[in-house]
């Protein structure tokens, strides 16, 4: 596993397990495969509503190999709401502190809640403090008012929408892009695509591994979530190859600039 050194000196795995969408059982089971396989980084939300399954499965691993991000939403829209949801998600994540926690989207009341998170990063509570679906204007108005920068924006990131501009006014400020879905959901036939099958052909990787290791290697730690083991082992491996220029830009041109979420 690689990692990225944070803005406040922690590190973070470049590469993790996102669990949108992974309930009961189910969630335990994939969690409990994924860190046998080797994941450090699970990432979860309160609006997944899973942080209680993802708590029974990391409770018998050793903490300190783990990176637990999870995230605040809408019922968490004050300060005092904040305040009593991180001690939730403590709570249902059967863990002493999270590694990074994040505002799942702006909100009118998003600094409000990050002053809540401040004074538990400050009790240690949380190692990290971020933000996510943050846009440039979104970012820079934050920054302009809060007292820690946020050490992460996690947004949509994918080769057809790759958010370079942000991720420059990002780091100019010290703070880590983080791509979710990093498949794009599979849409625009994302694992058919003619120039990440031929690309895939000449490294004898799939187009999956492909559009990973492009963002990997261009900056962007990752969280793709999947629920079959062979794709777990697959998305994870993908660190011993490196892309050329020619192949870099060739992905590089599928940029449309647009994203592909309509609520986002």
């Amino acid at each position: 596993m690689e990692f990225e050194k944070l803005n406040n000196g922690i590190e973070m795995p470049v590469l993790g397990l996102g669990t949108y969408a992974l309930r009961g059982s189910t969630c335990e089971r994939i969690v409990a495969a994924a860190i046998e396989i080797g994941y450090n980084l699970i990432d979860t939300a309160q609006m997944y509503r899973n942080e209680q399954e993802i708590g029974n499965v990391i409770k018998h691993f050793d903490r300190k190999n783990l990176f637990i991000t999870t995230k605040l939403y809408s019922p968490s829209a004050s300060y005092e709401r904040a305040k009593r949801d991180i001690e939730k998600s403590l709570n249902d994540l059967q863990t002493d502190y999270i590694d990074l926690l994040l505002i799942h989207e702006p909100y009118r009341e998003s600094l409000s809640m990050y002053e809540a998170m401040k004074e538990a990063y400050q009790d240690g509570k949380l190692r990290a403090l971020g933000i996510s679906n943050f846009d440039k204007g979104q970012y820079l108005n934050f920054i302009r008012h809060c007292e820690i920068i946020p050490a992460v924006n996690q947004v949509e990131c994918h080769v057809f929408y790759r958010q370079q501009d942000l991720q420059n006014i990002l780091e100019e400020n010290g703070t880590k892009m983080q791509a979710w879905s990093p498949f794009a959901c599979a849409r625009n036939n994302f694992f058919s695509n003619p120039v990440l099958k031929e690309i895939a052909e000449k490294y004898s990787r799939t187009t999956g591994q492909i559009g990973l290791r492009y963002l990997i290697q261009t900056g962007v730690p990752v969280i793709p979530k999947s629920s079959k083991p062979e794709r777990l082992k697959e998305n994870i491996d993908v660190f011993d190859f490196t892309l050329d220029g020619e192949d870099l830009k060739k992905i590089r041109a599928l940029d449309g600039g647009e994203s592909l979420f309509g609520w986002y």
